[in-house]
């Protein structure tokens, strides 16, 4: 997989997590409030991109640990320096959500790619290592 992809991947991560929680407290999920909520999780994505060198193996669970970094400390950083609310509890959370997102697809998508190789060899002949008597 080249890079835009899985910034395309990490982009939607990113929304799915800024409507799920706009939603869980009741505010605006429309396209304002969505980006309000979302760009300074998104500039940390971007920053966790940058500083992971992610191009070089965008799919590796490395690379999403430094985009996951990137997008919590980032994002959390931008929220502080703007005046938005940063409390404990939203840091554990977010952290734990963005992790199985950032990372899990990651996952996810490497399982997929470990099975499809697997199957594309065919049944493996094994030979037999019982003696006979």
């Amino acid at each position: 997989m080249q890079i835009l992809p899985a910034i395309a991947v990490d982009v939607i991560c990113i929304l799915i997590f800024a409507i799920i929680g706009r939603s869980s407290h009741q505010e605006a999920t429309d396209l304002l409030g969505v980006a309000h909520t979302a760009w300074p999780f998104l500039a940390g994505c971007l920053l966790g991109t940058v500083i992971g060198r992610t191009w070089r193996a965008p799919v590796s669970l490395g690379s999403g640990v430094a985009v996951w970094l990137g997008t919590v400390v980032g994002g959390m950083s931008l929220r502080v320096l703007t005046g938005a609310g940063v409390q404990l509890s939203f840091i554990i959370v977010a952290s734990i959500f963005l992790a199985l997102l950032l990372i899990g697809w990651r996952a996810l998508f490497r399982l997929i790619q470990h099975a499809r190789a697997n199957s594309s060899r065919g049944p493996s002949v094994r030979k037999s290592t019982t003696s006979r008597v």
